[in-house]
């Protein structure tokens, strides 16, 4: 049993700051859904009312068409796992990881304490040290384990995992992968580890200033960007009614990013002009889009559209 997450109008605010500004969308159940924003853009606010843990300024979550905070049925199908591992180091430094995974056990109906067990010994976790004794990394990795090993059918990672070297990230990928083809269930990942993960995302949200810019299937996503490169005049002519993001300049030759969707005559135009056209990274599309965004907001260039 997987869970349908919605967000609907959701805000929050700290005093006369709104770190979530009016979002709203629905985090189909069976899926991969990456959260994309830069520091600040308002994810972990977000984030922690959608799994419960704050009630939301304005606005509402609902699993399964249930309000979520304050309510135990929902929370006990949902899992948080945030960037300090919720290992609970800090209430409970003296006791230690198997005390951690045993009280784990205890919460969460679908524990698959098999699989926990398979874990610790993948991701080389110490059972028998204090919690508050755990490097960074160790204590990243028991957070994996906590938010894998509870198959709670929505299952939220808080850029848990960026305490680990690359190869345990790889391994978590990999498990978290592997699960889902077995037991499907809503997974939402919060990451700056873009290019890394990308190839899990089913659905995309990025967030800006706590607004919602991009919420699309991760294919539709990656197939609106484009790198269009060859002489700057016929890219220039190329471009002209479409959305551009980026542009680079070596000598004669110009290579803009450009957002939007680009057709067949779009596609034999420009091999009839002699541009070539390339697929661009989630990663860099991310970081092109926020960038706009960002000389939108400060006047220091133009929007999207625009030349520099």
């Amino acid at each position: 049993m997987t869970g349908e997450l919605e967000l609907q109008d959701v805000t929050v605010r700290y005093g006369d700051t709104v770190a979530v500004d009016g979002l709203t969308a629905t985090l189909g159940d069976g899926q991969i859904h990456g959260l994309l924003g830069r520091n600040g853009s308002g994810k972990t606010s977000l984030l922690s009312v959608a799994a419960g843990f704050r009630r939301a300024s304005g606005g509402e979550v609902l699993l399964d068409g249930q309000q979520v905070f304050e309510n135990p049925g929902a929370v006990r199908r949902m899992c948080c796992i945030r960037g300090a591992g919720d290992t609970v180091e800090h209430d409970w430094p003296g006791d230690k990881v198997t005390h951690a995974l045993e009280l784990a056990a205890t919460l969460r109906p679908r524990w698959d304490r098999g699989w926990a067990d398979r874990l610790t010994q993948r991701f080389n976790l110490p059972l028998r040290t204090r919690l508050g004794e755990l490097s960074r990394g160790q204590r990243a990795a028991l957070g994996v384990v906590l938010g894998l090993a509870s198959r709670a059918p929505v299952t939220i990672f808080d850029e848990t995992y960026l305490g680990m070297d690359a190869p345990s990230r790889y391994a978590f990928y990999e498990e978290l992968l592997a699960d889902q083809v077995e037991h499907p269930r809503t997974f939402i990942l919060s990451t700056h580890h873009i290019e890394e993960v990308a190839s899990l995302f089913e659905t995309v949200l990025i967030i800006d200033d706590g607004r919602l810019m991009v919420h699309e299937e991760a294919d539709a996503l990656r197939a609106r960007g484009a790198a269009v490169t060859g002489p700057a005049e016929a890219v220039d002519a190329f471009t002209a009614d479409l959305d551009v993001l980026a542009t680079t300049r070596l000598g004669p030759t110009r290579s803009d990013t450009v957002y939007g969707e680009l057709d067949d005559h779009h596609r034999r135009d420009a091999r009839e002009r002699g541009l070539q056209l390339d697929p661009v990274p989630l990663q860099d599309l991310f970081v092109h889009l926020t960038e706009a965004t960002d000389r939108a907001h400060t006047h220091s260039a133009t929007a999207p559209g625009g030349r520099p």
